[in-house]
């Protein structure tokens, strides 16, 4: 038995059979020196054609699967194909050189791919995979190679790759895919991302895997701790299998929680709402019954594009979001880009310290017609159905006055302009910042609601890059001093009647719930598959039970002790 770590790219548990992929298709490309310029210069024009209907008829299948925001990957891969810059200079390298336009293209990808993989953001590094997937399949094409289609897998398998490419995962076949591993990738790539839409077990970065499979080898992991075990013992192969059956009895157990109420034994109730990133992320959201959508990241609209999306087409998407709630309340994020998500059309330049830096509601204040171009966009949502506006990363006053000045003027421009727009839309502002937590008292009297944004709070508080593995274990959601701040804006909340509302993994973690439960917080918002788990939870609780805990917690000084002391309370309930 061998044992393998990996990065988490989609959770599950994958038992199976493995299946070796090489889609490089032994891509052994030859220097060649040709003989009419013309003639290459057509071969490489119907190559790009063959390619350009292929992605299209890919793009066609991924919206029916995967819904229009996941199709929009190959509308870039198709304008990577008509590329002026990339197509000018392999012209100019089979004009120059005399060689074949396969070698010309391998040359001058092989750039590009080296220059996006060398660059320090992670989104940016994943780009290249772009690139690599769009002009292999163009010189498959020269080289009379076909392109295999893993929609035609029958059996089922674990997919063992070097790399999949975002046309190989919107395709491939589900039922037969059990999972799948890669030696490359991350959690932001696209390959991972539509894992997760799809509901594949997947684990990523897993250095030389494919070296290490042989075809056929029994593989088991769990995608959501990325361990992986290659020929198992008996003993972790019944455990495994055991862990999938509980899986499965536990959908089963949570299915009775769909459409009951989200109640404490004592009948508080608590608002779960799910929170999401695209259209599709709504399937999860229904088929989870998540009581309205508590986050809505707006950026996702932003990212896989060559320029800013117009207010029109934010209308488009966002509205067919409202509209598919039917009722429910959304609550839109304004753009949170930088940190670690950037748009290269925006051009941020690079910082020693991105999340310390020019990101969120930073760059809209300093690019207002941006900022209104979404707002406005947002607010006209509002006719379909009821919506909330939150700030993302304010850190003083005067950010946010000057946010909720913008969104005036956007409503006074869309209401003389005719426009209908709800008159009871909630405005809030996201807590992620120690400054804001501490004026929280202050913030209460300009907003209707609070949310907590627990990864940037448990950031900044602890003073820990979360993506730094030496210091990783300092990242600590249960530190004293990050659940006193928290403990200062619930009373601010319930002191001035402003909504509140956590967000983000500490929202279902069901240790720290109860603590939530006796601050009164009004909402917990989470990703829709821990929805009816954390219903569950909170139906076992009582408020009194809860206050009492969390008197004993406020009196520690070590997440030790918290920890220690949250188990013990788990265990009686």
């Amino acid at each position: 038995m061998m044992t393998y770590k990996g990065i988490s790219a989609s959770p599950g548990i994958a038992i199976g059979r493995a299946f070796l992929y090489d889609n490089s298709l032994n891509l052994q490309i030859e220097k060649r020196e040709i003989a009419s310029f013309d003639i290459e210069v057509e071969r490489l024009k119907e190559a790009i054609l063959k390619s350009k209907k292929e992605i299209l008829d890919i793009r066609n299948k991924t919206l029916e699967k995967l819904g229009e925001e996941k199709a929009q990957i190959f509308d870039a891969h198709v304008l990577l194909l008509e590329d002026p810059e990339i197509l000018s200079q392999v012209k100019s390298m089979m004009s120059a050189d005399r060689v074949s336009p396969e070698w010309a293209l391998e040359q001058v990808t092989q750039n590009f791919i080296n220059i996006f993989e060398a660059m320090d953001d992670e989104y940016m590094k994943e780009r290249a995979s772009d690139i690599k997937d769009v002009f292999n399949r163009v010189k498959r094409h020269l080289l009379g190679m076909k392109n295999m289609d893993l929609s035609l897998l029958e059996e089922e398998i674990i997919l063992v790759a070097h790399d999949l490419t975002p046309s190989e995962t919107a395709t491939m076949n589900k039922d037969s895919v059990l999972g799948f591993l890669t030696n490359i990738g991350g959690r932001t790539s696209h390959s991972a991302i539509m894992a997760r839409t799809m509901e594949i077990p997947a684990v990523v970065g897993v250095s030389n895997i494919t070296d290490i499979v042989k075809e056929d080898d029994l593989i088991v992991f769990d995608g959501e701790e990325g361990k992986v075990y290659i020929n198992p013992s008996k003993e972790i192969l019944d455990q495994f299998k055991q862990r999938k059956e509980q899986l499965n009895s536990h959908k089963v157990e949570l299915e009775k929680f769909i459409g009951m109420k989200s109640l404490t034994a004592d009948n508080k109730e608590i608002e779960i709402a799910g929170n999401i990133g695209q259209l599709q992320d709504l399937d999860s959201f229904e088929r989870n019954d998540a009581e309205s959508v508590g986050l809505y990241r707006t950026e996702f609209l932003f990212m896989d594009r060559e320029q800013t999306p117009t207010e029109e087409e934010q209308y488009q998407v966002y509205s067919k979001i409202v509209q598919r709630l039917n009722g429910k309340e959304c609550i839109f994020r304004t753009l949170d880009i930088g940190g670690d998500k950037k748009l290269p059309y925006l051009n941020i330049a690079h910082e020693e310290n991105p999340f310390l830096g020019y990101r969120a509601i930073r760059i809209c204040l300093d690019n207002k017609e941006l900022f209104k171009s979404q707002l406005r966009a947002i607010l006209r949502t509002s006719e379909i159905g009821p919506i909330g506006i939150m700030f993302p990363m304010i850190s003083n006053l005067e950010e946010l006055l000057e946010a909720k000045s913008v969104l005036s003027e956007a409503q006074n421009e869309l209401i003389s302009e005719g426009k209908k727009i709800r008159d009871n839309i909630s405005i809030g502002m996201m807590i992620e910042i120690p400054s804001s937590a501490l004026l929280s008292d202050i913030f209460a009297k300009h907003v209707d609601f609070f949310s907590i944004g627990t990864n940037d709070l448990t950031q900044y508080t602890c003073a820990v890059d979360r993506m730094n593995e030496k210091i990783s274990h300092l990242y600590d959601p249960f530190n004293p001093g990050l659940l006193r701040l928290i403990e200062i804006v619930s009373k601010a909340a319930s002191e001035n009647k402003v909504k509140l509302a956590m967000c983000g993994s500490m929202a279902h973690d069901e240790l720290l719930v109860p603590l939530f439960i006796a601050m009164g917080f009004d909402e917990l918002s989470m990703s829709p598959m821990h929805v009816l788990p954390t219903r569950k939870l909170i139906s076992k609780l009582s408020t009194d039970s809860c206050k009492n805990l969390l008197s004993q917690v406020m009196k520690m000084g070590s997440s030790k002790e918290i920890i220690k002391e949250l188990k013990k309370y788990k265990e009686l309930i």
